[in-house]
């Protein structure tokens, strides 16, 4: 596996790969990875004849500080996890190779997908996320790009910046990698403490059984119900639930047969943020 820190360094190696008519998957991550980033790149491997991978924890799409000061680095555990999957090359910044001195978010227009759910949360955040991930397509230039539906509304954000500004790679939305209980991997996972991270898993089954109920219920009447399961659970603190329409992630008031939706969810367990969704049968 090719290491590389600097942006020049890097585009003079993937250009010869471009050369050759090799095609480049790139999978972007912040580290701390686990078995759903390497799922990822597996799916890459498949498609692509060279997989970048970039380790690079963004500080523009942080709202909180102290959660950036804690995030997990543990880059000489996640070299050997790419290596053991056999990734072509890593892309490892600084946060001076990326901003240089200017350590602020450009500003985007998502057509309102950044006012939805996280976006309400999280102020900024997604203004940071379309930064750092158009700069590393420009570094870059993957054929295709990965990205887990776990964070769906990044996604379609992502999906939404690629066509707007015509940059030129597909972007490839893959299944949730769950644990065996359920519940939906994160690199914030090993901060859970023993409590929580038992009664984590709860998330899911909720989720599931709004799948079940969202054939014979509205969705007001799921919400409430999932507003009391929550309730009854005093290590779980629910920030926000909602049933979105998949392409303009709206709070859905009715189902239309014609659309698709899914169950989106935010949930504190003691200072660690949870987010999961499920894809709703309409």
């Amino acid at each position: 596996m090719k290491f590389f820190t600097e942006k020049d360094t890097l585009q003079k190696y993937l250009a010869t790969i471009k050369l050759a008519n090799k095609t480049i998957g790139f999978v972007p991550t912040m580290g701390a990875l686990h078995k759903g980033h390497l799922s990822l790149i597996e799916k890459a491997k498949e498609k692509n004849d060279v997989v970048v991978v970039s380790i690079f924890v963004n500080p523009t799409q942080f709202d909180n500080v102290e959660d950036l000061k804690k995030y997990p680095k543990t880059l000489k555990n996640d070299t050997k996890l790419l290596e053991s999957v056999s990734c072509d090359v890593l892309f490892h910044p600084s946060v001076a190779e990326i901003y240089d001195t200017n350590i602020i978010s450009k500003k985007f227009n998502f057509d309102g997908l950044e006012h939805q759910m996280e976006g309400k949360f999280r102020e900024g955040h997604f203004d940071g996320v379309g930064t750092i991930v158009k700069t590393l397509f420009e570094i870059v230039k993957p054929d295709k790009a990965y990205f887990g539906q776990k964070d769906f509304q990044q996604l379609q954000i992502i999906k939404k910046m690629v066509k707007k500004n015509q940059i030129p790679v597909k972007i490839k939305g893959c299944p949730i990698f769950r644990e065996k209980d359920g519940l939906a991997m994160s690199s914030r996972n090993v901060r859970l403490t023993e409590e929580h991270r038992k009664i984590a898993p709860f998330i899911f089954k909720t989720l599931k059984k709004v799948r079940k109920k969202f054939g014979t219920k509205s969705a007001s009447e799921i919400n409430e119900w999932v507003q009391n399961q929550f309730k009854k659970q005093p290590l779980l603190e629910l920030e926000y639930f909602t049933i979105a329409e998949e392409k303009t992630l709206e709070t859905a008031e009715t189902k239309e047969s014609n659309k698709n939706y899914r169950a989106f969810i935010a949930v504190f367990a003691g200072k660690i943020r949870l987010i999961d969704n499920i894809r709703l049968r309409n």
